[in-house]
């Protein structure tokens, strides 16, 4: 039976973390004393140093020789439910892929490290921060790097899609990815180039447009300033993200895949022009444009022998041919970096709408989409310090509990500094993120309560039967039913917004979640001490 003592000992716990978060709701909405680049800035340290160090703290306390087998085994189960289900609905009931990701997202991935283990510590004691940490672990090293092979595999399906439509995808024999291109989530300008070779393979190559050719035209004419790092999957309490992420625009069967550069040479094909658009990641505001430019696209012409790869004039590069009667029609792309008008050959729009609609999408072999995919999926992984923190917190906790090493004092108190900040900073920057939103409800109502039911009362449902599958009885069964009622996780929002599947929902999930999240928890706390 739960008693008034037990909620207030609960309350006790969460209610310094709702007043951090408070504090800096009031500094930016109502006193104005942060602005938004100073609120970028406190951001970008809880991104990059709080929250790592904050999750290595509790990785490394961890003991991953006492794991709790069961718990861990119905935290697995449910997640495991829930994406087949979603898998089936996908295959056999027309979902999307994009549904898939946003809903696996909402019903699965709660916001453990911040507010679980507070909150299941004050609730059912100190060994359910164990527990936490347990799924912390599972969750920042299988199921973020899953959700992040799924956004990876739909960049590259829809690059595949628009560059190369119908069944000339199933040509492609190999994909090269430039050291530079750290993503295919569509924020860095990048090109599409390919090779025909005497079998009529296709060899792609994707490299980024500025910083490949940074003596290129268009460098020289926009004057795009390089990041020196891309911390983009890091930053857990961004700001503002203007614009969609993806951009695509049709002219006939000439598609461009939004900052993709395509020059494909196709005897009896019509030429394919090349799209680009960019967008200012993690910027506070819209950069404003005074101008749009011009841009020819280069064109590919293929002899009836030789194949000929013809580089965009982005690469600054490029190969005069003779006049052919086919390129008559093309004239110069106006282009800028919210949109892109492509005006294309003689050919009627609605019949090469038709011949494309009617020609079935073939894709490339397997191990090639696999290479690519988890080439772009370990470049992300790599620039994100939460993976150094969680992979070097698991080695140092196997070290110190196998051999019983202590850490080092200088050491110890270096992290302990920061970390005790940790909780704190986060709901701070969380506070700084809600109030630099237009809205709280960014999804619209409707949405907004169906994706709060999922969240609060599909997830813990999905937690009970795996719990019951898994025989788990008893506090750890109450503790795994709370866990899978927490609020949204705040890194499933990040890929979100980054990627443009269904921001919307996802951050409507974190802010409105984290608001009703407290007396959503403690029902089920009372319910289950009944």
């Amino acid at each position: 039976m739960i008693t008034s003592d037990d909620l207030y000992k609960v309350m006790c716990a969460m209610v310094p973390l709702y007043f951090a978060m408070l504090v800096a709701y009031g500094s930016v909405k109502w006193w104005k004393i942060f602005t938004p680049s100073q609120c970028s800035g406190i951001n970008r340290f809880v991104a990059v140093f709080a929250v790592p160090i904050l999750s290595f703290h509790f990785i490394s306390q961890n003991n991953p020789y006492e794991m709790d087998t069961r718990f861990i085994a119905a935290d697995t189960l449910s997640k495991v439910l829930v994406l087949a289900s979603l898998s089936a609905w996908t295959a056999f009931f027309n979902g999307s892929l994009e549904w898939l990701i946003t809903l696996f997202s909402v019903a699965t991935l709660p916001n453990t490290l911040v507010m679980g283990i507070p909150l299941l510590k004050a609730m059912y004691g100190d060994f359910t921060q164990s527990l936490m940490v347990q799924v912390v672990v599972l969750q920042c090293i299988i199921w973020y790097t899953l959700l992040l092979f799924l956004l990876e595999y739909r960049g590259a399906t829809q690059l595949i899609r628009n560059q190369f439509p119908g069944p000339t995808a199933a040509s492609i024999a190999k994909i090269e990815l430039d050291g530079d291109v750290i993503s295919l989530d569509g924020r860095d300008p990048i090109c599409t180039e390919s090779e025909v070779d005497n079998n009529g393979r296709i060899r792609v190559r994707i490299r980024r447009s500025t910083s490949s050719a940074p003596d290129s035209a268009l460098s020289s004419t926009v004057g795009i300033t390089p990041r020196a790092s891309n911390l983009s999957n890091v930053e857990i309490f961004s700001i503002n993200t203007p614009g969609p992420l993806h951009e695509y625009h049709h002219s006939g069967t000439d598609i461009s895949f939004g900052i993709g550069d395509l020059a494909f040479g196709c005897r009896s094909a019509s030429p394919r022009l090349s799209g680009y658009a960019s967008s200012d990641a993690y910027s506070l505001q819209p950069t404003p444009r005074a101008s749009n430019f011009n841009e020819l696209d280069s064109i590919s012409v293929t002899t009836a022998t030789t194949p000929v790869w013809v580089k965009s004039p982005i690469s600054g590069k490029v190969f005069n041919r003779p006049a052919s009667p086919v390129l008559s029609g093309i004239t110069e792309k106006e282009i800028s970096f919210r949109e892109c008008t492509i005006t294309s050959g003689p050919e009627p729009p609605d019949k090469k709408q038709e011949a494309t609609a009617a020609t079935p999408q073939e894709m490339p072999n397997a191990l090639v989409m696999l290479k690519l995919i988890l080439t772009v999926v370990g470049r992300k992984l790599s620039r994100n310090p939460n993976t150094y923190s969680s992979i070097l917190g698991l080695l140092w906790s196997l070290i110190s509990f196998k051999w019983n090493l202590g850490m080092p004092s200088l050491v110890k108190y270096s992290i302990k500094i920061i970390s005790d900040a940790g909780l704190g900073m986060a709901m701070f920057s969380l506070g700084l993120f809600m109030a630099l939103q237009p809205r709280l409800i960014a999804c619209g109502t409707k949405m907004a309560t169906i994706s709060m039911a999922i969240r609060f009362i599909s997830g813990p449902l999905v937690m009970s039967a795996a719990c019951l599958a898994v025989r788990l009885r008893g506090v750890r069964l109450h503790a795994a039913i709370v866990q899978a009622a927490l609020p949204q996780g705040i890194v499933p929002f990040v890929f979100a917004r980054e990627y443009g599947v269904h921001p919307d929902i996802l951050s409507t999930g974190v802010i409105f979640g984290m608001l009703v999240s407290l007396p959503v928890t403690l029902l089920y706390y009372i319910l289950l001490g009944l």
